[in-house]
């Protein structure tokens, strides 16, 4: 059975944050092509495909891996233009955050997110929580 590519778009702005999520999926084997933007505003402009400026995302079979503190556009704008947008409403969303606090939980659960991460200390803790992700995904395909 061959698999099936799932695209990932992360949406983060802390290079730190980008380079661990790298090595967190090269040390759990995640091959799946990796997108980046840097906040909100550029992860629209990819999810709805601006060519001249940024890479080709398909638009199909993608998955979003979403921080909430970033600037211009902040992860919970985002995920509101996001569901408003009759063409991306269905795009599943992982948030990833150092946030703990209950009001980005709810309000990121209300707008229909798949999970919520949150951000461990550790480079151990991350790629636990990377495999943990993986396994969902292999989850979400058994059909």
């Amino acid at each position: 059975m061959m698999e099936r590519v799932i695209n990932i778009l992360l949406v983060e702005d802390d290079e730190v944050d980008v380079m661990n999520v790298k090595r967190a999926f090269k040390k759990v084997n995640i091959t799946n092509p990796l997108y980046l933007a840097s906040d909100g505003l550029e992860a629209l402009a990819i999810l709805r495909g601006n060519p001249d400026k940024y890479p080709q995302l398909p638009p199909e079979r993608r998955l979003i891996l979403l921080d909430l503190n970033m600037p211009k556009m902040n992860g919970i704008e985002f995920l509101q233009e996001l569901r408003a947008d009759p063409e991306l409403c269905t795009t599943p969303v992982v948030v990833m955050t150092t946030s703990n606090q209950d009001q980005d939980r709810v309000q990121a659960y209300n707008l229909n997110v798949a999970g919520y991460i949150l951000k461990p200390l550790t480079f151990t803790k991350f790629v636990e929580s990377m495999t943990n992700l993986k396994k969902y995904w292999i989850l979400c395909e058994i059909t």
